[in-house]
């Protein structure tokens, strides 16, 4: 992780810490909540493999849940055998408007029903 300086803060004055992420040929930058690195202690250890790192096996897959960091998912219960596998997702059921700490405000129906 690079630790973003004590100085530097978002526009609401939360600090943030940020990594990058690579997957394929796009590196995304990723900011977090420091407090929320104190939970990588929860994730799945692989076996060889240093904390919060994967390297998903042939014939397994990787589950990430649709709100990332706020998801049970492979990173809290390892990974899926290809036999476990029963369906694929064709739909979007339920999307809600949602800032960091707060109720849901609404339903953004533009997204339900579809893939994206």
């Amino acid at each position: 992780f690079f630790e973003v300086p004590l100085n530097e803060t978002k526009e609401n004055g939360i600090r943030l810490t940020e990594r990058k992420e690579t997957l394929g040929d796009v590196t995304h930058r990723i900011l977090m909540v420091p407090i929320a690195q104190d939970q990588l202690g929860m994730y799945y250890q692989q076996p060889g493999q240093p904390l919060a790192t994967w390297v998903v096996p042939p014939g397994q897959y990787f589950m990430m849940g649709d709100n990332r960091d706020n998801s049970a998912d492979s990173r809290y219960w390892g990974f899926v055998p290809e036999a476990n596998l029963v369906g694929k997702a064709v739909a979007i059921w339920m999307s809600f408007d949602k800032q960091e700490g707060e109720w849901p405000t609404g339903v953004r129906l533009s997204r339900i029903g579809g893939i994206h």
